[in-house]
């Protein structure tokens, strides 16, 4: 019989409290919880509760102190040294990768970026202006993209990220605007679960899912401070080899990156220790 084939997909959500997905209706996002879990993360106390320290984090499986993305500019980072995980899988035996997002660090050398930089496939669609509106039709177009990777293309490891919830919670604060962005982003969530199953290898493959929020806001929308509210966020995931139910631990973002690896049946590089720990066995 043959081996299934190990496959992961990281959908980053920007900016979503825990507390509106008691309020709004995830369904996609609760499928995954309900097949495996959804868990707070508490944001380290010497990490800034902004998109740059924490996403670093989550994608490089180390904390602040050594990939040194301390704001939403990169400048002095040590990404060089502590890659992205998309980048360690390609340096270490070229497996392939996708990477799709709007927010231009992640993939552009806007603002001392790029965070993710394996020579694989990718997708950047710039905002074009800073607008809840604006981020929804990028957030649209990254999504129809990877529909069509996903769907047609043989990624082993991908990062897909939607950051109009985060744009809409600064413009318009966490009231009705910001929770219908938190629907159409499960929405997508949705249409990428779907095109997984519409792959025609997909029988053959064991799919890890992990779906993960770098920060929280305050009521008035914005982030940066301390607050229970901004220093919240979640990871949720599922797959063949994640027990149902919270792990036995509280996580970390520095955890996703090493649940990678492990998912696809690889260590890190020994010179690229971890901080992170998989939640699942292996």
């Amino acid at each position: 019989m043959p081996v299934a084939r190990p496959r992961v997909l990281v959908v980053g959500i920007d900016g979503v409290r825990l507390d509106t997905l008691d309020r709004v209706a995830a369904p996609h996002l609760d499928s995954v919880a309900a097949a495996g879990f959804l868990t707070p993360v508490t944001i380290d106390a010497g990490t800034p509760t902004m998109s740059g320290p924490c996403w670093a984090t989550t994608v490089t499986g180390v904390r602040i102190e050594k990939h040194g993305v301390w704001s939403n500019t990169f400048t002095g980072h040590r990404l060089d040294v502590f890659p992205d995980f998309t980048t360690r899988l390609h340096r270490q035996d070229g497996r392939h990768t996708y990477v799709a997002a709007g927010w231009q660090p992640l993939l552009t050398v806007a603002d001392g970026g790029p965070l993710f930089r394996a020579p694989g496939r990718m997708c950047h669609v710039a905002a074009p202006a800073e607008t809840p509106e604006a981020w929804d039709a990028t957030d649209e177009a990254i999504t129809v993209d990877a529909v069509r990777v996903l769907t047609e293309d043989d990624p082993e490891a991908s990062f897909v990220y939607l950051g109009a919830v985060d744009e809409t919670g600064h413009v318009l604060g966490c009231g009705p605007a910001y929770e219908t962005a938190v629907a159409r982003a499960d929405e997508r969530l949705g249409r990428l679960l779907a095109a997984l199953r519409a792959r025609p290898s997909y029988d053959g493959e064991e799919w890890t899912l992990i779906v993960a929020t770098d920060h929280g806001h305050r009521p008035e929308g914005g982030h940066g401070g301390r607050s229970d509210l901004e220093t919240t966020a979640w990871i949720a995931s599922c797959g063949p080899r994640i027990a149902a139910g919270a792990p036995d631990r509280p996580l970390r973002h520095e955890d996703v990156a090493a649940q990678v690896f492990t998912s696809l049946g690889r260590d890190p590089d020994s010179h690229w220790t971890l901080d992170g720990r998989a939640w699942s066995k292996g």
